[in-house]
């Protein structure tokens, strides 16, 4: 690390104020800063030292993220492998036809996402927003693997500039910029982003493209509960579904360092689980349809309920302030993606939506909450 830190100081003075590079100068920060923590310090007011900063916050949820990608990967191969009729297939081959899925809708996603903020904070002269760590891999992994990398581009695009360089960039977003990029394929290419129907390729000099197959999503509504996997299979998560999102041990492990690092929060989590329980009590107990009768716990496990509690309601910038509020943001988010899921048979998965929505909505929640505090307080002078 000493080597890169004697070629970083270097070229430095090229990148700084008077210098050959000097636009070029928060691209070289963004290096600095990644390798390195920064050196930099505060003059004037109240501060505090800490040892971590926003881009190992940003690379700690990268780390969270690694089982659900690896084991995406894997499926994803594996789901090819029993498409062919392969009953066993090796575990090694199906990690690289995955990755061979995979990889590259990761490259487009950083390629993509990184290069516009770097325009961005060139121009701006600002620093590199370190958001888009987290942003440039959850994109890929909330998305099928058949999807087209041009589509997956432009679906980066429109989450980095008008999800949200538009709002000031990291930390002023109102929306998770993941979820922004789902929500545009979605409506822009509905085919493409069905939520009812999963893609497998196919290989061999006689075998089709691919073919699609009911996710278990789908099932539900077409062949009631009998036709769904069980709720062991659906944590494990060796079924068909978006790359990163079918896994629920793997999803798991990943906010286990989330919440022991203390970056995410327990209380939206818990809330979610428990909004979305309440609202899956609330159908068995109401049923008039087989998705109705599915159990509250099972609807939990399935789709992409977990990957958005854990990875995409707890994003600190879109999601409540509040301690209360982050209570109230997470029961509702769950109980809305329940809501959705069950009632809108054309889109099954409804977490996407419940969380965009709650999304906008949290400003709101935690105003009401101060509001709230204030007012109880108020009332505690007048009688005091």
């Amino acid at each position: 690390m000493k080597l890169f830190k004697n070629i970083l100081n270097s070229v430095k003075p090229h990148f700084e104020k008077g210098g050959k590079l000097e636009k070029l100068y928060p691209a070289y920060d963004a290096f600095e800063t990644f390798l390195f923590v920064p050196d930099h310090t505060s003059h004037t007011g109240a501060h505090m030292r800490d040892a971590i900063d926003l881009k190992r916050t940003m690379f700690t949820v990268v780390l969270a993220l690694i089982p659900a990608l690896i084991f995406g990967m894997w499926n994803v191969g594996y789901q090819h492998f029993l498409a062919l009729g392969i009953t066993e297939p090796d575990c090694v081959e199906s990690l690289i036809y995955g990755a061979i899925k995979v990889l590259p809708m990761i490259a487009v996603s950083y390629g993509v996402g990184l290069g516009i903020e770097f325009a961005f904070a060139i121009s701006r002269g600002h620093s590199v927003n370190e958001g888009y760590l987290v942003t440039g891999l959850l994109i890929p992994m909330i998305m099928p693997a058949d999807l087209p990398l041009w589509m997956l581009a432009v679906a980066v695009v429109f989450a980095v500039v008008i999800g949200k360089e538009v709002f000031g960039g990291t930390g002023m977003n109102i929306m998770n910029p993941a979820l922004t990029a789902r929500a545009f394929l979605f409506f822009a290419y509905p085919t493409k982003m069905s939520g009812d129907k999963v893609w497998v390729s196919l290989g061999g000099e006689n075998a089709v493209d691919g073919f699609s197959g009911a996710t278990p999503l789908a099932n539900a509504i077409e062949g009631g509960v009998e036709a769904i996997p069980s709720i062991m299979e659906s944590f494990i998560g060796i079924i068909p579904g978006s790359i990163a999102e079918t896994s629920g041990i793997a999803i798991l492990i990943g906010a286990v360092l989330l919440l022991i690092s203390g970056i995410a929060s327990w209380r939206v989590m818990t809330g979610m689980f428990l909004g979305a329980y309440a609202m899956g009590l609330i159908f068995n107990a109401f049923a008039v349809n087989p998705f109705m009768e599915v159990p509250a716990i099972q609807q939990i496990v399935m789709g992409g309920f977990l990957f958005g509690m854990v990875f995409m309601a707890t994003d600190p910038v879109s999601a409540a302030q509040t301690n209360r509020g982050k209570w109230i943001y997470g029961f509702l988010t769950g109980l809305l993606a329940i809501l959705i899921r069950v009632v809108n048979p054309a889109y099954p998965e409804g977490v996407m939506m419940a969380i965009l929505f709650m999304n906008v909505m949290a400003p709101l929640v935690d105003h009401y909450v101060v509001a709230a505090n204030i007012s109880r307080r108020m009332k505690r002078v007048k009688t005091t």
